[in-house]
């Protein structure tokens, strides 16, 4: 299991990341137009670093939201390697059979 500290930070994260989401892509478009002048472009760039950081999509990190686990986790299934051979083992997954021999 991981620390409570680490997967509050991270649910925090994903809250900015929603929350600043449309004024992140608004001043990124204007920041990579190039057919606005140099002026223009450099305010937004200089308004967009003013965002907080953990509102960039970039810094959450994939947490299995079975046991908080950062690393080894499906995309898919949101869960690390671990937890699902567990629940996989206790039949718990439907569709996956887990082969003893």
């Amino acid at each position: 299991m991981a620390k409570k500290s680490s997967i509050e930070k991270n649910k925090h994260r994903e809250k900015l990341a929603k929350q600043f989401a449309g004024r992140r892509a608004r001043l990124k478009a204007i920041a990579n137009n190039e057919t606005l002048s140099m002026e223009e472009r450099f305010t937004a760039r200089l308004k967009l670093s003013e965002l907080p950081r953990n509102s960039a999509k970039e810094r959450v990190r994939n947490r299995c939201e079975v046991t908080g686990r950062p690393r080894a986790v499906y995309r898919k299934l949101k869960m690390s390697r671990i937890a699902l051979r567990e629940l996989g083992s206790k039949g718990l997954v439907p569709g996956l059979v887990k082969s003893s021999w």
